[in-house]
């Protein structure tokens, strides 16, 4: 099997160098043991499976101990049997031993019931794959498409020719459609042209993130600022009542609301001073934190646009440094 796949491998290099003269080759690879994984109804199957398997386990190891209790009773009661008796229970437990060897075969052997439902399991699902796989390859242009679970040995394989994650969204959007209405039709579609343009062209939907993100600090920060003069008004307003109220208070000769609890006899005079004190006090601390709080938010507004911006330039690198690696290639 591998002389047959080197020499399939030496022929398709020929190919490949005959064919690079008129243009680019496009190869790509999928991981069958991944998408097996990755697909529900697999999955569940699988499971189910597994529960038969250890069922079968169960009952084998109950066998063995029947089998064993059986053999240890012989060997006791040995001496008291004669011998017809004795070549009785031998092949009895002979008979046993036959038993479980041939249930353990008929459910684990090479040609066992876990064997064959294994591949009936699996044999839709990779019919699924080689359609998804056809499918992709005529729309995205592919030349070759090989499987990196199979026998054909890879030695290195870039994960940017990996479509096994596209195979899966088109086996799983194929059973999402069945169920959808057409409004949800339209949308799923959108969302399928969203997730084959980030296959394509993984900077510009680095770029998109990062003016999303951009988009969400400029919010935050208009939110903080309008926050905070909604709080200045407050305290406006509140130091403009106290002054209201401490005036009314003086011309009227009471005492101002804010101190009606109070039992002593307070000057007006006196009154007014403490209470304009008071409130100049708590609305020059009010301003005081949230200034603080201020230039703290937009000093981590800037260091997170100054990390975003570092990021960007990062990413845009490596895309380039990716796409000028495929253009070598």
């Amino acid at each position: 099997m591998k002389k047959y796949f080197a020499i399939t491998i030496l022929v398709l290099s020929s190919v490949f160098q005959m064919n690079a003269q008129s243009r680019g080759i496009k190869i790509g690879y999928i991981d069958m043991e991944y998408i097996l994984q990755n697909v529900p109804d697999y999955s569940e199957a699988k499971s189910q499976l597994e529960q038969k398997a250890q069922k079968w386990k169960q009952d084998i190891e109950a066998k063995k101990v029947e089998i064993a209790k059986l053999k240890d009773a012989l060997k006791t009661e040995r001496a008291l049997l004669t011998k017809e008796l004795i070549d009785e229970r031998e092949e009895e437990i002979k008979f046993q031993e036959d038993e479980l060897l041939d249930f353990q075969q008929k459910k684990f052997g090479p040609n066992g019931d876990l064997i064959t439902q294994k591949a009936v399991l699996v044999k839709p699902i990779q019919d699924q794959v080689f359609t998804a796989v056809q499918d992709i390859a005529e729309v995205k242009k592919y030349d070759y498409v090989f499987d990196k679970s199979s026998d054909l040995t890879m030695l290195f394989a870039a994960k940017r020719h990996d479509i096994s994650d596209q195979v899966i969204r088109t086996i799983t959007r194929a059973e999402k459609r069945e169920q959808l209405s057409n409004k949800q039709l339209k949308e799923q579609a959108k969302k399928e042209y969203q997730e084959d343009v980030a296959d394509e062209n993984p900077t510009l939907v680095a770029r998109k993130k990062a003016l999303e993100e951009k988009k969400q600090a400029r919010e935050q920060a208009m939110a903080e600022r309008k926050a905070a003069a909604e709080v200045k008004k407050a305290e406006q307003e509140a130091k403009r009542k106290e002054l209201l109220e401490a005036k009314n208070a003086k011309k009227n000769g009471t005492v101002p609301a804010s101190d009606k609890t109070t039992n002593d006899k307070i000057n007006p005079v006196d009154t007014k001073t403490t209470s304009d004190t008071t409130a100049i006090t708590n609305s020059k601390e009010a301003k005081a934190a949230a200034r603080a709080k201020l230039l703290e938010d937009r000093k981590k507004a800037l260091e997170e646009k100054k990390r975003k911006v570092l990021e960007d330039r990062e990413a845009a690198k490596k895309a380039k440094e990716e796409k000028n690696k495929t253009k070598t290639e």
